[in-house]
């Protein structure tokens, strides 16, 4: 007996991906949409990470979709960056300019989503147990959503207050409380240089060293910000048509083809600027790609460290044995907090927490460091996490968690084969940009192809094998042109004990990775199964 459709399409995420996705197939393609999120409200990632010294890594101007004109101009730019609060802000506009919320149902985790085959349907299942059906599937599941937490003995009996900073509480006090921080990661570096002066004491538990630079957040005058609003159009352009979609002035002068003085001022001068991704890609072509430009980087920041650490012993315990290759970091602040007398410094590396005891962190030199508050600042089971978390099941029953035992792979980081109907936001080997715009362009991707299966009669679409480990290998190629795969970071999945280190990410830059989308859809969506209606099946929900 065949299923009834609920739905056209159900999305699943509150945050970019899923409002845009609910924008573009309900608004214009005019499906019938229903939209999932566990939150209470709308912003995905940034609903959960409210954690104090929260910040994004892109500027303000470019870290919103470039779709509403009328928003952009009334986009509330006050400073370089913008924090968390301003984020969720920008996202609640949004959601209540389009009216995005009538198709959201809050305070609801979906539980499993299961294809019928026979029906060419997806099953969706609530955590309430209520069911649904749709013929598309969208999931925006956020690719830095799932929750890392560390797996130390202990640290469910620890009494005082545990946060994890992706699960931020409201209304928590640092005063005359001694606090703990275990991570110094991108998060753990904000929330370390937030905290250090509201507490009584702060310990920071650092297993590996970071490269950091000055954010440089500072005030946006009228006049910057008039300059950027009359000026979108070309700005958005240059966007589409660069790697990271940073709005960078992106260098190709090779670090080594300068003399040393001059590649001393090239640095100084972007680290006086701020911006990790300023630093990293701005200042020489190379720095990721090449090792001795890669060195000198490594050494410019480490001469820094040096200068801002006043004891030498604390600056020699900060600076970093890696590479210069992971996701660039910038902050606030942070070397210079290590001078505070309040705030300690501990090497885990070399000096492990052997266990988490009521009080506080015993480590194994046999120093005991009490504490009244522990933040896991130890970041996500990122890309991945989350459907590897979900019961998600496409053809023959075949779980996702069980096909991506050995590295999720996908085509364009947006479908998966043996998984019909089914188009991720930010899925694996999707592009590593500034998130918004890569967003957009895969939501857009999306919709011009479920409008595409609705005008052809097409039942189901799916990511040939060989189109998916094609793709997957593309990705591999590109990763180790690059010194990214050298350096233990969350971007290939080291930061998860277990986990397989793999290629997690096109690093082929934002318009190379637009053209593939369009190049594909343009080809009659070559390197896709496509199956057309059976006469037996049901036609969409709002035919």
């Amino acid at each position: 007996m065949s299923q009834k459709m609920d739905f056209d399409a159900i999305v699943i995420g509150g945050g970019f991906g899923g409002l845009y996705a609910v924008k573009k197939l309900r608004d214009e393609l005019e499906l019938k949409v229903q939209a999932f999120d566990k939150a209470t409200d709308v912003a995905g990632t940034w609903y959960w990470n409210r954690y104090p010294g929260a910040l994004t890594d892109t500027e303000t101007h470019l870290y919103c979709y470039s779709w509403d004109k009328e928003l952009l101009q009334s986009l509330e730019i006050k400073k370089k960056y913008v924090q968390g609060p301003d984020v969720r802000k920008y996202l609640q506009q949004v959601a209540e300019k389009h009216d995005l919320k009538k198709s959201y149902q809050f305070n609801t985790a979906v539980q499993s989503a299961h294809y019928n085959e026979a029906d060419a349907l997806w099953e969706v299942t609530t955590e309430y147990g209520d069911k649904y059906t749709a013929r598309f599937l969208i999931t925006a599941l956020g690719l830095l959503s799932a929750p890392n937490l560390p797996n130390i003995k202990g640290i469910n009996q620890f009494k005082g207050e545990l946060h994890h900073t992706s699960r931020w509480p409201d209304d928590v006090s640092f005063e005359g409380k001694r606090v703990g921080v275990i991570g110094t990661g991108s998060t753990g570096v904000q929330v370390i240089t937030a905290v250090a002066p509201l507490a009584k004491h702060l310990t920071v538990f650092q297993r590996s060293a970071q490269y950091s630079v000055p954010i440089g957040n500072d005030p946006l005058s009228e006049e910057d910000v008039k300059k950027i609003k009359d000026n979108y159009d070309k700005i958005w352009d240059g966007v589409w048509n660069s790697a990271l979609a940073f709005g960078l002035n992106e260098s190709t002068v090779p670090a080594m083809s300068v003399s040393a003085e001059e590649r001393k001022a090239v640095f100084e001068k972007a680290w006086q600027t701020g911006g990790g991704f300023r630093f990293m890609f701005e200042t020489f072509g190379d720095i990721a790609t090449n090792m001795e430009a890669n060195i000198e980087a490594q050494n410019f920041i480490k001469g820094k460290i040096a200068e801002i650490v006043k004891d030498p012993a604390i600056a020699q315990k900060l600076m970093p044995q890696d590479l210069y290759a992971k996701r660039p970091l910038c902050d606030s602040g942070y070397y210079n907090t290590f001078n505070r007398d309040n705030v300690r410094l501990e090497d885990v590396k070399a000096n492990p927490i052997v266990e988490i005891t009521e009080n506080g962190v015993k480590l194994e030199n046999g120093d005991f460091v009490e504490l009244d508050m522990l933040i896991c600042a130890t970041g996500f089971d990122a890309v991945d996490g989350n459907y590897v978390r979900m019961d998600i099941q496409g053809k023959n029953g075949l779980a996702m968690k069980d096909y991506w035992k050995e590295g999720p792979s996908s085509y364009m980081g947006v479908t998966v084969n043996n998984y019909p109907n089914m188009f991720m936001v930010l899925g694996p080997n999707g592009p590593f940009t500034n998130l918004p715009p890569s967003i957009e362009s895969q939501v857009e991707w999306i919709s011009d192809t479920i409008q595409y299966t609705v005008e052809n009669n097409v039942e189901s679409i799916e990511a040939t094998k060989e189109a998916e480990e094609q793709w997957t290998q593309t990705c591999a190629n590109i990763a180790e042109m690059t010194l990214f795969p050298k350096a233990q970071s969350w971007i290939f999945g080291a930061n998860i004990p277990g986990k397989k280190n793999t290629v997690y990410f096109y690093l082929g830059g934002l318009k190379e990775y637009r053209s593939a989308l369009a190049n594909c859809k343009n080809h009659a969506y070559e390197g896709f199964d496509i199956q057309l209606q059976r006469s037996d099946i049901k036609q969409p929900a709002n035919a």
